[in-house]
């Protein structure tokens, strides 16, 4: 490709009125509303007192776009601007200023954010019924849940404080606020958010742990799958009495790493080196000449009962993987190191650790919102933030629907910045042929198929 020529200083100008750059929001928005965004947000989210005047009127239109920016890629409020850009407002009616939303997310309180957790959670069973989002939950669910630490800067953040992270493999102390999340996915499905909730960054990892594990339980019920086909996974952090006898009681099983402790040390004492058996990792190789495999893991289980003395005493299976010491070079006096996990997953030994090493899975959905929406808490408020992050989550769930919607496996399971440069980011010319609105977008635009699938099927259902 060669520049062109004969350009001149005045050869570029801002006055276009029936551009628009976010074409895919018509389909998405069309989906969210299908899907009853607008009526949950009318019936769960209310105001009764404003810290300014007219700060929280209409707070439907407002919350729909500021998701509207964050599916355009808005990762601040005064990114959400570029929903007011061209011909938007043709598009769109209650399109609103990015002042005026900052003000009324301010206008946020702890109330306002539960209200808003539960259109995140029924808004997700509704799409869950309308899209392949969660396709295979009868079969079988995975509940996901962990937190992380996202680092604030300057003095005005509400909640703000020190908490520990791990960067590079050391741990540290780092300044921040800490979301706790949920997340749900299947055999076939990529994982989407059943629940976020924002915690100062000094909070325990645990903190509130129990209670957003039951909401997603149920909230996976709601969408269709059966309690006893529900595994909820999640690090050591989260294997407390509080939170095993939480998902003991909603009927789903649980898998859940154990810190080290003598209790749990003299349990794997007890297990002989005859006992463990390989388990096949991705690059473990058979032996041409023994047919048995080779690799540089190997499991075995016991019989354990965890928290004992307490109100909270589970018997269950301690599942062991031990791999070699990277710095032991002896072959003779192997070094083992051990890591330990907690579960009454029915599952093959084998099979059962596979399966919860996978827990891992939901450390994409952190990439793809740090990627995106939660690049920035945007508010020196708390409570604004906390709505922040569930709008985000609300956000992430509709593109991970839409996703579904083309009919492809590339974008089933394509990251949120892929969805948002693939299906949202598309210029179009908006016009009124017999007053009937089109869109002319790029010919030859390299994603056209699988965009108008997604059209196709939102406008057709």
């Amino acid at each position: 490709m060669q520049r062109s020529h004969g350009w001149r200083a005045d050869g570029a100008v801002f006055d276009e009125e029936n551009i628009v750059s976010h074409a895919g929001l018509v389909p998405v928005l069309e989906l969210a509303e299908r899907a009853g965004l607008s009526r949950l947000l009318d019936e769960h989210v209310r105001f009764a007192d404003e810290r300014v005047r007219s700060g929280a009127a209409n707070p439907t239109p407002k919350l729909t776009s500021i998701i509207a920016g964050m599916a355009a890629g808005a990762d601040s409020i005064d990114d959400l601007d570029v929903i007011r850009a061209g011909g938007m407002k043709k598009l769109f009616s209650g399109v609103y200023a990015n002042s005026t939303l900052g003000i009324f997310l301010r206008e946020f309180t702890h109330g306002h954010t539960r209200q808003l957790s539960a259109v995140l959670r029924r808004h997700l069973v509704a799409l869950a019924a309308q899209t392949p989002v969660l396709a295979g939950i009868g079969e079988r669910a995975f509940i996901d849940i962990d937190s992380l630490l996202r680092p604030v800067y300057g003095n005005a953040k509400q909640g703000a404080s020190f908490g520990h992270t791990k960067i590079a493999g050391k741990t540290i102390l780092r300044r921040g606020l800490s979301p706790l999340a949920v997340t749900i996915c299947t055999e076939a499905a990529a994982p989407v958010l059943a629940g976020v909730r924002l915690r100062a960054g000094r909070a325990g990892s645990a903190k509130g742990a129990a209670s957003m594990v039951t909401e997603a339980i149920n909230t996976a019920k709601e969408a269709g799958a059966r309690a006893n086909t529900i595994l909820v996974r999640g690090d050591s952090a989260f294997c407390s009495g509080k939170v095993v006898a939480a998902v003991a009681k909603a009927g789903g099983t649980f898998s859940f790493a154990i810190a080290r402790n003598p209790a749990v040390d003299a349990a794997i004492s007890s297990i002989s080196d005859e006992q463990y058996t390989p388990v096949h990792y991705p690059g473990a190789v058979t032996d041409p000449d023994t047919g048995q495999l080779i690799s540089d893991a190997q499991v075995s289980e016991v019989e354990y009962t965890a928290f004992a003395g307490t109100r909270y005493e589970i018997t269950g299976r301690l599942i062991v993987r031990r791999v070699l010491d990277a710095n032991t070079q002896d072959p003779l006096f192997p070094v083992w190191r051990h890591h330990p996990f907690f579960t009454n997953n029915p599952e093959p030994v084998a099979d059962a650790d596979i399966t919860h090493r996978r827990h891992a899975i939901c450390e994409t959905v952190w990439s793809d919102l740090i990627d995106g929406p939660w690049a920035h808490q945007p508010s020196g408020v708390f409570a604004a933030n906390a709505a922040w992050c569930i709008l985000a989550a609300i956000c992430h769930n509709l593109l991970r629907a839409a996703g579904t919607l083309t009919r492809t496996t590339r974008y089933t399971l394509a990251r949120g910045a892929t969805l948002r440069s693939h299906l949202i980011n598309i210029p179009a010319r908006l016009a009124r042929p017999q007053r009937r609105p089109v869109l002319h977008l790029p010919t030859h635009w390299p994603r056209a198929q699988a965009w108008l699938t997604l059209w196709t099927a939102v406008f057709t259902t």
